[in-house]
């Protein structure tokens, strides 16, 4: 038989346990509150916004099958690539307008990526080397924009051109251009443009 005075202290030890989880949890919960309430409270930085920068686009115009410069203020990325990508949205955005002149469906999310490259000497018997830091600007565009395209050879070209003079315009070391759709190589934009030669963006100087 367990003595009185046994059971008394038995049932001391097992409240005082009672008590301590309690306090315990009570203290978890408390330190749980305050680190939420510290990052509520901690200073968020905002987000880096790109500020507006002057862009030339050289627009295409199929009324006189031209290229003319249209100056636009754009939010623009510090890096060359994003750069470019920017620049060349902003264009097919134009494409894609209602009222546009050369229209062509997709806008700007038809330009998924934009690479520059060091550009590579294109033959031996040029005429005209590349000077150094001269760079190959490799343009994805995504399959749904070439499969809307008009299909002909001067929309086409003018497409092509358009895109070739605006890169030329705004990052003036891409002396070379060259296409992609969905990330590989594709024989023509619509059924006319060669998408697998090298263009200059030299033949895309608009017209004064």
């Amino acid at each position: 038989m367990i003595p009185r005075y046994q059971k008394i202290l038995f049932g001391i030890l097992l409240l005082a346990s009672l008590v301590m989880g309690v306090v315990l949890w009570q203290l978890r919960e408390r330190a749980h509150e305050r680190m939420i309430a510290g990052q509520d409270s901690a200073p968020t930085s905002a987000p880096e916004v790109a500020s507006a920068e002057q862009a030339t686009l050289v627009v295409a115009n199929d009324n006189d099958s031209s290229l003319l410069t249209q100056v636009h203020f754009l939010p623009l990325p510090v890096d060359d690539g994003a750069r470019a990508r920017a620049v060349l949205g902003k264009l097919l955005d134009l494409y894609a307008a209602p009222d546009a002149a050369h229209p062509v469906p997709g806008g700007g999310t038809s330009v998924t990526q934009v690479f520059l490259l060091p550009a590579p000497q294109l033959g031996a018997l040029s005429q005209n080397p590349e000077p150094a830091g001269a760079q190959l600007a490799v343009v994805n565009l995504t399959g749904s924009f070439a499969a809307s395209h008009p299909s002909g050879i001067e929309t086409e070209t003018l497409t092509v051109l358009s895109i070739c003079g605006t890169l030329r315009a705004n990052l003036p070391s891409v002396t070379q251009v060259r296409f992609l759709v969905d990330g590989h190589e594709r024989a023509t934009l619509a059924g006319h443009a060669d998408l697998t030669r090298t263009y200059l963006t030299a033949d895309a100087v608009p017209q004064p």
